[in-house]
């Protein structure tokens, strides 16, 4: 079972509290639909029906991916947004320069996909090319990239702004930018790295066991 967190609204400026605490009950209902999802006993004789246009267990699998990723997306949101805003510094910062030439393009271009995206726009970091891309997805369940790793999150959904600022995306997407601590960005970013360089070394580890297992 998972517990929804609590997250320091009274931290954040531009949006209003009425705004994040309706927002956040959306979040909530996503925490207790997975914990509801994931008492559901894993019995394979339950599922006998099982095809691909409608059965129960097809209910479940698409319910379940729904809402496990509307609670981390809803997550990681919440987080670099209520943390206080610290300006972009360090490591995502050069990386940000070197993948998008400069802050300035960076910021316009994830603003721009923000304003095509229904759902959200997520800045990750791929480790195919190791370099920075922004994804857009018009549902939660739509448009993730495995294996990308997640850096800095904005829901774009029409819940996230519409009692504060109607359809004036744009307005929110700059409160929203006027929020995000740049320094838990680059813990994220850390993350990354740490999870990349313990994969490839277990790797390397494994191949020479490999290499050594021959020999005897």
């Amino acid at each position: 079972m998972i517990v929804a967190k609590k997250y320091p609204f009274d931290n954040v400026k531009g949006i209003s509290l009425k705004q994040l605490t309706e927002h956040y009950k959306l979040y909530d209902g996503y925490v207790n639909t997975i914990n509801k999802i994931w008492s559901i006993p894993n019995n394979s004789k339950d599922f006998k029906d099982s095809n691909a246009t409608f059965s129960k267990l097809r209910c479940i699998k698409l319910g379940e991916s729904y809402a496990l990723d509307g609670v981390k997306l809803h997550q990681l949101y919440f987080q670099n947004m209520t943390s206080g805003y610290v300006p972009i510094n360090g490591p995502i910062l050069d990386k940000i320069l070197e993948d998008f030439n400069s802050v300035e393009n960076f910021t316009e271009l994830f603003k721009e996909t923000g304003k095509s995206m229904r759902g959200w726009v997520v800045l990750g970091i791929d480790p195919l090319d190791k370099k920075l891309h922004i994804f857009g997805s018009d549902a939660h369940d739509n448009g993730a990239i495995w294996l990308s790793y997640p850096l800095l999150v904005m829901d774009v959904y029409e819940h996230a702004y519409f009692m504060d600022f109607g359809t004036d995306k744009e307005k929110y997407m700059d409160a929203f930018l006027q929020n995000v601590n740049w320094n838990l960005i680059n813990n994220r970013l850390g993350m990354y790295y740490t999870l990349i360089n313990a994969l490839n070394h277990n790797i390397l580890l494994n191949n020479k066991m490999k290499h050594r297992n021959m020999f005897y």
